[in-house]
């Protein structure tokens, strides 16, 4: 009898202990996962902290922007520029993006006055007269070729630098006196205000001063619209608004092709500058570094006849 009771106990108690050896690891657990638990609590926190603190992404790796940009300038960067604003504006809903046109010389004062938040030029600012171009700050975004463009019937294809500098003086007023068919020659110009025609001016002219010209016109939209419908009439595009509308004649036997430009060929090109006043505020600042970005290099401004800076195999410095 009394070995059947110290049996029992015996047993009692070697069950305990395995019962205790089993529920050591149950106790053990239960920890590790009050502890996991804590554990996501504070990450969860964490980002609740971090969005509410910078904003929700907007699918450019950066914080949501807000805010208005003022554009005015170089019509011949408008339609790159008005385009570029669509698109992000498609991509930041709650910035708005307004672009003008009005010329190099208007978007230069506009901005160097605070007006605009970007100026648009085809120049580069120190040849612009009557501002301080130290307090601006240039961002070059590409690189705009301008072609010399006649009616469609005129039936010459090709100038010399010597005779469109004689037609543009006054020196000769018929096409006939250029290998052409007896038709009066009809100037459409720029007003002095116009970077493109300055830069016309300055590679295409050697500098000479142009003859009062029948038509001065600042918008290159309606340049054209002359040209076409114009017989006799000359004057000059950048390659982002010439189309069938127009006929473009050779200078020196060179086309205004990509490849004639970038190798220093062809001589009638530009950089195309968008300027701030200082340093650009973030929304100014990231959407020139979109305007810069390969969504824009290698899209927009191939589609739209201008050319990405790096393709250039030559430089200018003014």
């Amino acid at each position: 009898m009394g070995e059947t009771r110290k049996s029992r106990r015996n047993m009692r108690e070697s069950n305990r202990r395995e019962v205790g050896k089993k529920e050591m690891p149950t106790r053990w657990s239960r920890k590790v996962v009050e502890k996991l638990a804590l554990s996501s609590i504070v990450a969860l926190a964490c980002v609740f902290f971090v969005t509410g603190c910078f904003g929700e992404p907007n699918g450019n790796g950066s914080s949501e922007l807000s805010g208005s940009i003022t554009v005015s300038g170089a019509t011949a960067l408008q339609p790159l520029i008005q385009q570029a604003a669509e698109q992000f504006m498609a991509k930041n809903t709650k910035v708005k993006i307004t672009v003008s046109g009005g010329g190099s010389g208007t978007g230069l004062s506009q901005v160097a006055e605070g007006q605009v938040d970007i100026g648009m030029s085809d120049i580069f600012a120190e040849e612009k007269e009557g501002i301080d171009a130290s307090k601006l700050v240039d961002h070059r975004i590409c690189v705009v070729g301008f072609a010399v463009v006649a009616h469609p019937e005129v039936s010459v294809d090709n100038l010399s630098k010597e005779q469109l500098i004689d037609i543009f003086t006054g020196k000769v007023s018929n096409w006939s006196e250029v290998g052409g068919q007896d038709l009066p020659i009809i100037i459409v110009n720029r007003p002095k205000s116009s970077g493109t025609r300055a830069v016309f001016k300055k590679y295409a002219l050697d500098g000479q001063e142009e003859a009062q010209a029948a038509v001065t016109e600042d918008s290159s939209g309606a340049i054209k619209k002359i040209i076409s419908d114009t017989p006799g009439a000359i004057s000059y595009l950048a390659l982002s608004y010439v189309d069938d509308s127009v006929k473009v004649l050779k200078l020196d036997g060179k086309e205004p092709t990509v490849e004639n430009i970038t190798s220093g060929e062809y001589p009638i090109w530009s950089y195309e500058h968008l300027y701030t006043l200082g340093e650009p505020n973030e929304v100014v600042a990231a959407f020139i570094d979109y305007v810069l970005s390969d969504d824009v290099q290698d899209t927009l401004v191939k589609d739209l006849g201008y050319i990405p800076i790096v393709e250039m195999e030559v430089s200018r410095d003014e």
